[in-house]
Order: C-alpha cells, then structure tokens, then sequence
C-alpha cells in the first residue's frame, strides 16, 4: 500500500481547482506536479497546492516521478496525454466528457486495459448517497422509462460555446444525467436527437443549440429521453430524473429520492459514500479497483450515446450505439 500517493494534473482551470481542494483534504495524497498551459496559472496552484509548476505534459511527464495523473483539460485538448502517461503505467482520472472522438476515446481505451493501470472518469453523480440509494431501489424492478431534465444557463468559459470544441451541452454538461441513465436503468442501444439554436441564435459566439432532445431505447426494453438547455441564462431551471416502475415513480435529485403514490414503500438512505476522489485514491494506494464506480470504459461508453445523439441530430434519423454493434 502506497503511504502517499504522488499526483500529477494536466489542466489547471476551474474543475481541476475543485479537485485539488478535496485532494488536499485527504492525508494520503501529494500534489507534484501541476501544467497548464497559462504558465501564471500554473503558477498559482502550485504555490497553493504544492508542486512544481510545467507549460508542457510531455516534460511533466519525463521529469517528476507521479503515480497518478489528473487530466483536466477542455474535450479537444487530450491529444496523446493519456497515452503517454499509459506506457508509464500512470494511473489516470479523466475528467467527462472524456474526448469528442469516439475513435481516440477507443484508442486511449485499449491503451489503459493493456497498461492495466487503474482509471476513473469524472461522473461524480455515481458516488452521491441519493444514486447509491436509487441503485439499490430499483434492483430487481423493472423499469419501464426513465426520464431526465438539465436546464440552466450558459457557462462563461468561451470553448464551451463553440460547437466543435465542447460538443454541445448534451455532450459536455448533460453527459451527467446520460451517465446516471446508464448507470441505473442499462445500456442505452439506440438514440434519436432534435437539437435547435432559438434564444441564442443571437449571439455570434455561440454555437452550440441551446435546446436539446433525445430519446433513448435501453438494450433491456425500457425507454427514456432527456432534455437540455442552456438558454435560461438569467437563472431558473431544473435537474432531476424520473423513473417509471409499475404502480409507482422514483423521483430522483442529488439531494433527495420521492417514491408516489403516497404510501408507497421508500428507498432506504445508504449512510455516508466514498467521494469521487476518495474512492480514486483508495483504489491507486490500496490496487483495489472496487471503490472506482466510473473507470475510462464505462465514460466511453456514456461518450457513445452522447455522440450518438449528436449524429442523430444531424441526419434527423435515429442511430445505433457503437457498443451496441461492436460487443
């Protein structure tokens, strides 16, 4: 067992600063190296975090000893991070969406399983009390449709505007409620998208839609859908999930569950979880993999059907998954 596990991160922006203050928080862990390539910014968290502070991975990666790698960086930016770190026998946390292209996603896939290093990917809805506790609900119990809703405003960071840089909030943002979806209910085989761009049509910076749809058919029988939008960009809007069962409905939030009728039996509370981060440290100090939720093939796979809608979207047709003609 590792008495201190030595960290590295490529991306030093917003979600990566998240990261590192939960990693300070757990004795286990010591920051590195940092690389970012805004060298002030680097710079900074260095000086906050520990670590020495890098503009290039690759550098990184050939001067400082690391045990684990957090790659933080924007979809379009991976480039061969993970690979490198790969064929050292890094262990990785990939923040979601985990790339914009299915192909690279495979690639860096087949990399990991033949390095055989741990990984986890940044679908920290899994680990939440309420998912576990929804988990356990519905072992055993069919669901007919499961239905999901992200609505809310428009980000600040000018890439997740742009189309092909972030791939869309259902890509991007709403991959979380995609993820949860596949997490409980079973893979997602099918999907058909409509996409629109109305509120913000406006607006010459942004080119993602800022409404979307997609419903699902799952491998098992059930169906689902989920809508997005990014034009409440004044506040409002909701994030929840429900999920159809015979004679009741499971409503889902990250704070709570509510199963209807009234009367009906509740879920019972699972008590304290291991975060996203506990559980990835858990794992690279102990070897055990059981704490990881969320390795780098399950976010292909939630990649999949995100991608998969995106197509759909295009061709005004309904598309199969990749995975679901590939196993």
């Amino acid at each position: 067992m590792l008495e201190k596990v030595r960290l590295g991160f490529v991306g030093t922006g917003g979600i990566a600063n998240h990261h590192l203050k939960q990693l300070k928080e757990i004795p286990e862990t010591e920051i590195v190296a940092l690389c970012d390539v805004v060298a002030e910014r680097a710079q900074a968290r260095a000086q906050e975090f520990g670590g020495r502070a890098f503009v290039d991975y690759r550098r990184m990666l050939d001067e400082v000893e690391i045990d684990a790698l957090y790659v933080c960086v924007p979809p379009p930016a991976h480039d061969d991070i993970e690979l490198r770190a790969a064929a050292r026998g890094i262990h990785l946390f990939v923040e979601k969406p985990v790339t914009l292209s299915l192909a690279q996603a495979l690639e860096i896939r087949a990399a990991v399983r033949e390095a055989g290093i741990l990984t986890c990917t940044g679908y920290v809805l899994r680990h939440l009390p309420s998912t576990q506790a929804a988990l356990r609900y519905l072992k055993g119990k069919t669901v007919a449709m499961a239905v999901a809703s992200r609505w809310g405003g428009l980000p600040a960071m000018p890439w997740w505007r742009v189309m092909a840089q972030s791939g869309g909030q259902l890509v991007e943002m709403t991959t979380h409620q995609v993820d949860l979806m596949r997490y409980l209910v079973g893979e997602i085989v099918e999907v058909h998208a409509r996409y629109a761009h109305r509120t913000l049509a406006h607006t010459p910076t942004v080119t993602v839609p800022d409404v979307q749809i997609a419903t699902f058919q799952f491998a098992n029988g059930a169906i689902g859908s989920v809508t997005t939008s990014c034009a409440l960009t004044q506040g409002g809007g909701k994030c929840d999930l429900d999920f159809i069962l015979q004679n009741a409905l499971l409503h889902y939030t990250t704070r709570e569950l509510r199963v209807t009728p009234e009367g009906a039996p509740q879920p019972e509370s699972v008590g304290d979880t291991l975060s996203i981060n506990q559980a990835f440290i858990r794992a690279v100090a102990t070897g055990d993999r059981s704490p990881i939720l969320c390795d780098y093939d399950e976010g292909v796979r939630t990649l999949d059907v995100t991608l998969t809608a995106n197509r759909s979207a295009e061709t005004g047709r309904p598309g199969k998954t990749y995975f679901s003609e590939h196993e």
